[in-house]
């Protein structure tokens, strides 16, 4: 019997461990949206048992300007991290700069409508169980947001000083994963809470 009729066993084929930085950063993502589902549940649970105004119907306006702007962030980072990727510096600080624009209009005009719920509108945490729920949600998004924004900005003193390498495109790609998580759970908080709240 000639050896090539032998049947070989199949190659093995080796499994490789995935990435420190993305097991970590998966690990992170769970973690906020274990924290992230406390504030959602307890936001929809008291939706209507507010004693006393103003109430969501009452004080909320959509924030559709700014929430496209986080949203369109999403794409800008990608794009970022694609051009480094492919060692194209110029429009990787691009995209990456346009991406922490879009990520501080999110967050000024949070801050706007904050303005105006608190001082033209009299919400603050302390007004109702409605202030309470909204402020702590909000809040602990705009602190995401405010965490990613103080990455993003570095990077971008980095990379206007050319210390962004294409080397660098992996940890930058891990960092990414966070700040379209921040995009997920504004779409989830903006539908609790505009348009199911109200």
């Amino acid at each position: 019997m000639s050896s090539a009729a032998i049947p070989q066993p199949a190659a093995k084929q080796q499994w490789i461990l995935p990435a420190r930085g993305r097991v970590g950063m998966l690990m992170l993502i769970a973690a906020e949206s274990a924290i992230f589902t406390i504030f959602v549940v307890a936001y929809i649970f008291y939706i209507g048992k507010s004693v006393a105004g103003p109430l969501p119907k009452d004080v909320l306006e959509l924030p559709i300007f700014i929430s496209i702007c986080l949203l369109s962030s999403s794409l800008t980072i990608h794009l970022a991290v694609r051009a480094l990727h492919e060692a194209r510096l110029g429009s990787f600080a691009l995209w990456w700069i346009v991406t922490l624009v879009l990520g501080a209009i999110f967050l000024a005009g949070t801050g706007r409508e904050w303005y105006r719920l608190i001082y033209e509108k009299g919400l603050t945490v302390s007004t109702n169980l409605f202030g309470t729920t909204y402020f702590s949600l909000v809040g602990l998004h705009a602190f995401h947001v405010t965490v990613g924004l103080i990455v993003i900005l570095a990077v971008t003193i980095f990379a206007l000083t050319k210390q962004v390498k294409p080397e660098h495109s992996q940890r930058l790609d891990i960092f990414s994963m966070y700040w379209h998580f921040v995009d997920v759970v504004w779409v989830i908080v903006f539908t609790v809470v505009y348009i199911v709240g109200r």
